[in-house]
């Protein structure tokens, strides 16, 4: 650990080698959080710390952030090297791109796992943490469990989170942990890869503008907390 940074905010962010994950830790180390970034592949954690370049400041945690163990070992190691834990992003997520007639129960599991049992145990996890700290739970939902789309268990597993957010705030908030939901539409990400037609057409988000919800919500002043943030690029309607 740093002694001399031991002030520093820390954050953990799940599903951070990618995407909105890897935006987000890039601009929270340049407003001098301290960040450690999980996920299952440990070549693409070591190629983004190497781009950034950040040093000890930055810790990488190889792990499955659906795995209870796991993440409360991230969550550890977390606390192990940098003294303490301000906020958490539930980042990790994919979709099946499919809907309840054609779609794969097997795959439908794996999502499920990911995208709702992720997140609850990142909060139980991190929570003992957070509540020392007065800390934040962010959690990276969608516009897709805002608005169902027809038959898509996608939508399904993000209507969870959604739940998820405003249970967890129920819970935490009268120990001063702020929780928020950031849900964004469309984004232009590796998301996208698993669809058979890849990045749909019409306007699109980037990584870094809904990154800038989440540092939005991670930088309120003391004692007060953004509970939704729903961000669309203009022009999609759903």
């Amino acid at each position: 650990m740093d002694s001399e940074k031991t002030d520093a905010p820390v954050t953990l962010i799940t599903g951070g080698g990618t995407g909105i994950g890897a935006t987000t830790t890039r601009r929270l180390l340049a407003r001098g959080h301290r960040v450690a970034i999980t996920g299952r592949r440990k070549e693409r954690l070591e190629q983004l710390a190497s781009e950034i370049g950040a040093g000890r400041e930055l810790l990488t945690v190889v792990g499955d952030a659906a795995d209870y163990e796991s993440v409360r070992a991230a969550v550890a190691a977390t606390i192990e090297e940098f003294g303490r834990l301000d906020n958490v992003v539930a980042n990790a997520g994919l979709s099946t791109h499919d809907d309840l007639v054609d779609g794969d129960p097997a795959q439908w599991r794996e999502m499920l796992l990911t995208n709702v049992l992720g997140p609850a145990v990142l909060i139980k996890a991190a929570l003992p943490a957070l509540r020392a700290t007065r800390g934040r739970i962010i959690l990276v939902g969608s516009t897709a469990g805002v608005k169902n789309t027809p038959g898509n268990m996608y939508s399904v597993s993000k209507w969870a989170v959604s739940a998820l957010a405003e249970n967890a705030r129920v819970l935490a908030t009268g120990s001063g942990v702020g929780v928020t939901l950031v849900a964004p539409g469309r984004v232009e990400t590796s998301f996208w890869d698993s669809r058979e037609d890849g990045v749909p057409d019409g306007p699109i988000l980037t990584p870094d503008n809904v990154a800038e919800s989440i540092e939005f919500a991670l930088f309120q002043p003391a004692g007060i907390e953004i509970n939704s943030v729903v961000i669309r690029p203009v022009g999609q309607v759903h």
